[in-house]
């Protein structure tokens, strides 16, 4: 049933103030907490809880599920997630694929209150986007320390969020540190950009559709060719995405 904009509208409000009311209260309260427990152990004591409750209010509130595809091929050793970026839905949702992770981030977004505390206390790899050679290396180099120590690594590969429609070109980072780590990586790819749109206050009522890729072995190919194929992979999965997005949105108007 087709839902009108002011509905759409209200229901993304309420969203948003329960969104708001949880993140604050969490945030807060267990960056105190976080302190008394071992950091191999915040990840699933800080962001796993709050990330659920946040993305069942979603479902309940604005009507937005989620269905995913390869789940079963991420192994239970470390690797590394190179996920399609297109809204702070699959920022959110990245969190609960495995765990326990890291997630390559912006340093400022530490700088937020609640939610960069939140994130503070379970030692995300935080760079500056503007030192971009000493970024990459500081990638590689905290990234190797996380994948040893059993801690898996989340990279958004085209550093930034792109619309729906688009595949921005992937950055180095991940492709470097799976050839440096020797590590599996997998590659995400997801149509939530429909649902859940860039700069845009309103969410839209559907399901998302999430693919996981095959564990995906640098070899012996560079760093730079193994980027290509990731991208390659990606564009190619955007499109069949994109084009369920688009019908299911049709289907609704109807």
């Amino acid at each position: 049933m087709m839902r009108t904009r002011p509905v759409l509208w209200i229901r993304t409000l309420v969203f948003y103030i329960g969104y708001a009311c949880w993140t604050a209260l969490w945030g807060t309260s267990l960056t105190v907490i976080a302190q008394f427990v071992p950091r191999r152990l915040r990840f699933n004591v800080v962001i796993v809880p709050w990330v659920s409750l946040v993305l069942w209010w979603l479902k309940v509130t604005c009507g937005i599920q989620v269905e995913v595809h390869g789940k079963e091929h991420l192994g239970q050793e470390p690797g590394i997630l190179l996920m399609k970026h297109m809204s702070t839905w699959d920022a959110l949702y990245s969190q609960l694929l495995v765990s326990p992770q890291t997630t390559v981030i912006k340093r400022k977004l530490l700088w937020i209150p609640c939610f960069g505390w939140a994130f503070w206390v379970t030692n995300p790899i935080a760079i500056d986007r503007e030192q971009r050679m000493s970024a990459l290396r500081f990638i590689v180099a905290e990234g190797r320390k996380r994948l040893a120590a059993g801690v898996w690594v989340t990279l958004f590969p085209e550093g930034t969020r792109i619309p729906s429609g688009e595949v921005g070109k992937f950055q180095r980072g991940g492709a470097m540190l799976a050839k440096q780590s020797g590590v599996p990586t997998y590659l995400v790819a997801h149509n939530g950009g429909h649902y859940w749109r860039t700069n845009a206050f309103i969410k839209h009522p559907g399901v998302i559709q999430v693919r996981i890729s095959p564990p995906q072995q640098v070899g012996e190919r560079t760093s730079q060719d193994f980027n290509d194929d990731a991208e390659s992979w990606m564009r190619e999965q955007m499109v069949e995405l994109d084009q369920i997005a688009l019908e299911g949105n049709i289907q609704r108007r109807n």
